[in-house]
């Protein structure tokens, strides 16, 4: 059962960087594309002047959609987890809250990383021969 409990956490995972990977190319081609009718619809005059707002506006708005993208938990995924715990535990679960934590391998704050690297250092433990 455990076994399973893993495949299915290794699955839910390779799944879920596969969609936030294709949610970045989406949002890469969603602001190539706002550019580009940005471009297209301003008048010959005035394109070198708005040019840089506008490409600040559709920046701003794709950032904010892979934000939010990624703080939301999916219902598949919920309906996933609660299948996962259902089948851990042996009894039917209801999930009432869930949210993404930040990944390890995402971007670390370089003071945080520092203050683990002294606790850590802290640690003396007598070597015995």
């Amino acid at each position: 059962m455990a076994e399973n409990l893993t495949d299915l956490i290794r699955a839910l995972s390779e799944r879920q960087f596969a969609t936030e990977r294709q949610l970045g190319e989406l949002a890469g081609a969603l602001h190539a594309l706002q550019a580009r009718v940005a471009d297209l619809s301003a008048p010959a005059a005035l394109q070198p002047a708005l040019a840089p707002v506008v490409r600040a506006k559709a920046d701003a708005a794709a950032r904010e959609a892979v934000h939010r993208e990624k703080s939301e938990v999916t219902p598949e995924i919920l309906v996933v987890i609660a299948a996962a715990v259902t089948a851990f535990l042996g009894k039917k679960v209801r999930i009432r809250s869930a949210k993404v934590l930040q990944s390890p391998y995402e971007v670390v704050n370089p003071w945080s990383q520092q203050g683990r690297v002294s606790v850590q250092a802290s640690h003396n433990f007598r070597l015995r021969g």
